[in-house]
């Protein structure tokens, strides 16, 4: 008799429990569904200039496809445009127009699913209208070729924001690799010249947000002495947790959170945790002629990983840091300046290892769970899955 009672309370208990998991569950995808989420680098088009078609199911090839946004509830993604530093003086400008010719071909076959956007309002009736906001994105102040009538056609094409470098510096701004590497020459002073003073000057006067990621501390302190419009990180994590040339230190943080900036965290492995690059280079020593004879086969590194998945699912699972890693970065940011200044930026597609739990595009909502179980309001989640951008994105370019 009362071992019945305990069993019935206990199956009431689990019930109760299971329902109340359901409803979580449900809440979270609810209520990423109703946000505007926005992801602010997504490198895909660079696998697009190699043949493949966004349309296409590109499951095991890369992070994204048309299917795995909508799967992942993204409603506004910035597409990088990129190239490292070999396409410089007279090839830069040029390869960066064929990879925006590529966005608006995926963006003129589907004009069901995409649309192309510059403003607020341009993202509003895409949404309205059921459709992707596609912006534009250049990774690399070299692909305007020392040129400000260049860097006006990118923007007349649409382009919304600019890292001012790549890893490569250019002949006006250092990069964070140069900057940390002992690379630059010795008579090269870091940080902004004259003229790159003048190209910051320039975006905030065409409306073009001056996108820090990729730049040395020296660049870092000049542009945010030079902008008159908050800037915006479109790819970068945390210094405190991993002591990466390309991580923000805590003063970093703090200037743009005082300049009204936005800090948008990238998922890549290696930026969010110090003890990966050892994981991975013990795994590459461990399986070297395997992972080799790949390459040589013409496999991506997104290829590569599934590989590994498949032939050795516990070691390349244990290669990945937890998810709880890109929510400390996150928290960090919250808790040291605010929560009006993160949000997401993800390198989907740019990058060799997310964490666990973030396979692709279509595994966004799992960042609003999390959210969710950290204690964040339905305000503060709204205001880092988008709000965050679309602020800056409207103090730099109006409504």
């Amino acid at each position: 008799m009362i071992y019945k009672k305990l069993l019935g309370g206990s199956l009431a208990l689990a019930a109760l429990l299971c329902s109340n998991l359901t409803a979580s569950a449900q809440d979270y995808k609810q209520l990423h569904e109703q946000a505007i989420v926005v992801d602010t680098h997504n490198d895909v088009l660079i696998s697009v200039l190699e043949g493949l078609r966004l349309e296409d199911d590109l499951r095991g090839k890369t992070h994204s496809d048309l299917a795995r946004f909508k799967e992942g509830g993204v409603d506004v993604q910035v597409f990088s445009v990129w190239s490292d530093e070999t396409y410089g003086k007279g090839k830069g400008f040029k390869f960066a127009n064929l990879q925006i010719d590529s966005l608006y071909a995926i963006v003129e076959r589907n004009p069901d699913k995409m649309m192309i956007a510059r403003t607020p309002a341009d993202i509003e009736q895409a949404i309205a209208q059921n459709k992707m906001a596609t912006m534009i994105g250049v990774e690399g102040g070299h692909m305007m070729e020392s040129n400000l009538k260049y860097l006006e056609a990118l923007h007349k094409r649409g382009t919304i924001y600019m890292t001012l470098t790549w890893n490569n510096s250019t002949p006006w701004a250092t990069s964070a690799l140069d900057e940390t590497s002992g690379k630059l020459p010795k008579n090269r002073k870091p940080g902004l010249t004259k003229f790159g003073k003048q190209v910051v000057r320039k975006m905030n006067s065409l409306g073009m947000l001056v996108d820090l990621s990729h730049v040395g501390e020296r660049t870092f302190w000049d542009a945010m002495a030079t902008t008159t419009k908050p800037v915006l990180i479109s790819h970068s994590c945390v210094h405190h947790f991993n002591p990466h040339s390309r991580n923000l230190k805590d003063d970093q943080i703090q200037a743009i959170a005082k300049n009204g900036g936005v800090i948008h965290l990238n998922f890549f492995s290696g930026f969010l945790d110090p003890e990966y690059d050892k994981r991975m280079n013990a795994f590459r020593t461990k399986h070297k002629a395997e992972v080799d004879s790949l390459r040589k086969a013409g496999a991506n590194s997104i290829q590569i990983f599934d590989w590994a998945m498949a032939n050795y699912p516990e070691e390349a699972s244990q290669l990945r840091p937890p998810l709880s890693l890109l929510m400390d970065h996150l928290d960090h940011i919250v808790k040291l300046v605010g929560v009006d200044h993160v949000g997401l930026g993800s390198d989907f597609d740019g990058i060799t290892s997310t964490p666990q739990q973030l396979d692709s595009v279509a595994d966004m909502p799992v960042i609003t769970r999390e959210l969710i179980a950290r204690g964040y309001s339905e305000e503060d989640i709204k205001k880092i899955l988008g709000e965050n951008f679309l602020r800056v994105l409207r103090a730099n370019v109006g409504s």
